[in-house]
Formats: C-alpha cells, structure tokens, sequence
C-alpha cells in the first residue's frame, strides 16, 4: 500500500495534468502496439508529490539525454489512478509506462487486459534476475508472468516508546499478548497505548488491519479461493484489532494524521505505520515535526526513543508475518516497446540510485545490485539521504540493525491474495474499501468484532463474485 496517506496528506499534485494531456494527447505506441514508434513516450507516476516530480524530472533530464528518447512525465494520485487507466484504455490514449504501480493496482491492470508482459521479463533477464529480491519477484508475478518491474518497497511497521516500556520492564510487542499487555499497561488518563486507524474510508486502515491479521495467519482467500475473513485467525485479529484501537486507543475516529500526531505529541506508547514515518520521526520534516515535551529540546528523540518491531505473531500463526507493499514499473499494452524498455532499464540502473533516494524511509531497493557489483543499491540505499526541510543519511539517524531489519523485511512480506491469485480481488478491495468500513463500525461500539468480520467477509464475498 502506497498511498499519499502513507507520506503525509500532501495535497496529491498530477490529476490535472493527467486529465489535461495525459488522457487528451495520444500517447505513442508501436512494438507492440499500433502506430510508428517515434522515441517519445508518455510516463504516469504515481511519485507525485511536487519535490518527487522535480526529482524524477532531472533523472528523465538523463535519460534523454543519454538515449534521445523524449519522455512527457504525469505525476497521477494513486487514487485516481484506476478510474484514469479505465478511461485511458477506452479512449485509447493509455500512457507507454506507469511507475510506483501497487501490487493490487497491477494485478487490476492484468486482469483487464491491459498489460504488456513481455517486456517486463525482458528487462528482468536483461538485468539479472539474481540481481532482485526473489520474493519481490514472486509477489508481481502471476507463475511464470513477470506482470512488471518491481522497484522498491515499504514496510509497515509497529513503533513503541522503548523508554516507556523499559520502565515497566515490558517486552518488546512483537506478537499480540505482548502488544495487549503493554497497551493495557501504559494506558493511562490522558494517555493512550495504542494509535491505529479507524478510519471507514481509508486504505490505510486496511493495511493497518491486514499487518495484524497476516501475524494471526487471517487471510483474505483460503485455498478454495472462497473469502475466509470470518476464520477462527481472523475473528482473533478483529478481535485484538478492537481492544487495541478502540479500548487502548484514543476516541473517535483515527485517521493517518490523527494517529501519527498523537505519537508524536507523546500522547501513544504504539503506532502502527509505514516506514515512511522514519523520516518525520527523526524530526527532517518541518510539516509533520515530533511535538512530545522532550523533543522540545532534541527534536530525534522520538527516533532514539522508539523501537520498531516489522514482523508480528498472533497466537493461531506458526511464525511471525511482514506486511508491505512493493511498487513497480509496468508497461502498458500500446507502449512504444523499445523506448518503454530503455526508459525502465534505465530507471533500474543508471537512476536507481536517484529514484529511491528520493525518499529512502518508503522506498527500499529490491534489486540489491549488479551482476559485477551484488550490494551496490541496498549499500547506496543505507548511505542516502532521508528528510525534506532538514537532511541526514539514513545510517547516521538510524542503527545498522534497524537498516538490516528493512532490508530483510521485503524477503518476509506476505499479503492477502496475491500470492492466491487474487490480485484482481485485492485490487477491488482497495477501491470499495469494505474491510475498513467494518473496522470503523466495530471501533465505534457498533458492531461486534466477530459481526465485523462477517460483514467483512460478506462485502468481499460480494466484489468476488462481481469480478466473475
């Protein structure tokens, strides 16, 4: 999951420009597609915060350069970007190449056709496929149908007040009791134990539920391919979703701001987050500062304060589980081929080092390097810069043990339905949104916590069999 909501609530910056030219200007096509190739290609991105599109822009600068190939970049909001691509397809005017694409947005793609997947593979064997992350490559992959490129990944995370817990002796939370009994522990009047999202329409509450319920083994299909959120795994994360949010966490509904403002006020012992929260937590980002009494004076001291735990168990699961997401560079069915290619090589090579350094807390490398050079990009990536007003290389603000925990997250990461088959579901889910309308229903008092996964499990139930 890679929305604007795991950064910040920036203003999202490209709908527009999309709307104006990237959907009104013919795109160019050949190869594969029909029409002349002209070496001009039309690219949508999904980095489309305003310093993300400057960066990508002096990396394009390169590349044009360097290849001739003429590149028109349309910064699109991730949540715009499925209603853009239908319209697109429709038309016939869909972009040569999307960039920072989320698994279910791809698998969408896919489904309807849209997809060329040759050229993905070509580039994955041009490059090496011993130079990716195996697991990155199963999880944007339909068997042996590399659907695109995969880029870079972020974790979600579960970050604590390591202080506060040393006091009261309590174990790192790293599986639910551990979680349960230190939320109960340091929720006090005026304190919650716990911040974690509500919010009925958001994705974000989604993800934040889906990490808790991977760690219970709580999947969204069975083997059957039937939808399994009223499971036994998954009523006990509901379950613990609930006390953990609603009884140890702050009234009302809980938002991506709301929850990141309240552990940064010092108000939460625990939050769950993506780990582009690193950035802002260390106190690199003017618009979201640390506002706790003691970063008054040292604005790292939540950094230095805060453990991190990235994978979880619950009490049904026989090992812990890492949620994340992985993003991709994928090419449309009417990319001009040659150029489309070039242009995502290029992005895997000669600018990888600018792509995720644009904001190396979410974007963690999985191409760990060249044939020649194995650790060149995980060790570039533990070396750039993190931060927007004030910058530090990532190593010097946070330990190599944390970096290596990264790292190793992406190998680890599960997801509902991808691995299934059932991107397209996961996809959908996304947009309609029903398991965070059963976790708003059952955090306000509501509905139950075993009614909530039924409700769940029915709405999904029900955008399965539309997909049929």
């Amino acid at each position: 999951m890679r929305t604007k909501s795991r950064r910040s609530t920036t203003i999202a910056v490209g709908v527009t420009a999309a709307l104006g030219f990237g959907l009104l200007t013919s795109c160019s096509s050949g190869g594969t597609g029909p029409g002349k190739p002209d070496r001009e290609i039309t690219v949508w991105s999904q980095e489309n915060l305003p310093d993300r599109v400057a960066a990508q822009q002096k990396i394009i600068d390169g590349f044009e350069k360097q290849t001739g190939v003429k590149v028109r970049l349309v910064g699109v909001d991730e949540g715009q970007m499925p209603q853009l691509i239908m319209s697109a397809a429709a038309s016939g005017t869909l972009p040569d190449v999307i960039g920072a694409a989320p698994m279910g947005q791809v698998w969408q793609m896919y489904t309807n056709g849209l997809l060329n997947t040759d050229i993905p593979k070509e580039i994955i064997t041009e490059l090496g496929r011993g130079t990716f992350n195996a697991n990155a490559l199963d999880l944007t992959s339909d068997g042996n149908t590399s659907l695109g490129v995969p880029s870079d990944a972020w974790l979600q995370l579960l970050v604590y007040r390591k202080d506060q817990f040393g006091r009261q002796d309590l174990a790192a939370p790293d599986t639910y009791a551990r979680a349960l009994a230190a939320a109960k522990a340091l929720t006090t009047k005026g304190h919650d134990g716990m911040s974690a999202a509500t919010d009925p329409g958001d994705v974000f509450t989604s993800q934040s539920f889906e990490s808790l319920a991977l760690a219970n083994d709580c999947q969204l299909v069975d083997s059957r391919h039937e939808v399994a959120l009223e499971s036994p795994q998954c009523e006990t994360a509901f379950k613990a979703y609930d006390e953990l949010a609603r009884v140890y966490g702050a009234p009302g509904t809980q938002t991506v701001d709301s929850t990141r403002a309240t552990y940064f006020a010092g108000q939460s012992s625990m939050i769950i987050w993506s780990s582009f929260l690193l950035d802002e937590l260390a106190g690199l980002r003017k618009d979201a500062l640390p506002s706790c009494p003691e970063c008054r004076k040292d604005p790292e001291y939540l950094s230095s304060n805060s453990g991190i735990v990235t994978a979880m168990q619950g009490p049904d699961a026989k090992e812990a589980a890492q949620f994340g997401e992985i993003t991709s560079w994928v090419t449309t069915k009417t990319a001009e081929t040659d150029a489309s290619r070039e242009f995502i090589e290029y992005m895997m090579g000669t600018g990888y080092e600018s792509w995720f350094g644009m904001a190396p807390e979410g974007k963690i490398p999985v191409r760990h390097g060249t044939a020649a050079q194995p650790e060149r990009y995980i060790d570039a990536w533990r070396h750039s810069e993190i931060g927007v007003d004030t910058k530090k290389p990532f190593d010097q603000v946070y330990p190599a043990s944390l970096l290596n925990q990264l790292a190793d997250g992406v190998s680890n990461m599960r997801r509902w339905g991808i691995t299934q088959g059932e991107g397209a579901l996961v996809g959908a889910t996304n947009g309609e949104l029903p398991v965070p309308k059963a976790i708003g229903g059952m955090t306000s008092g509501q509905i139950s916590p075993s009614e909530a996964a039924r409700e769940a499990d029915d709405e999904v139930s029900a955008l399965k069999k539309s997909l049929q």
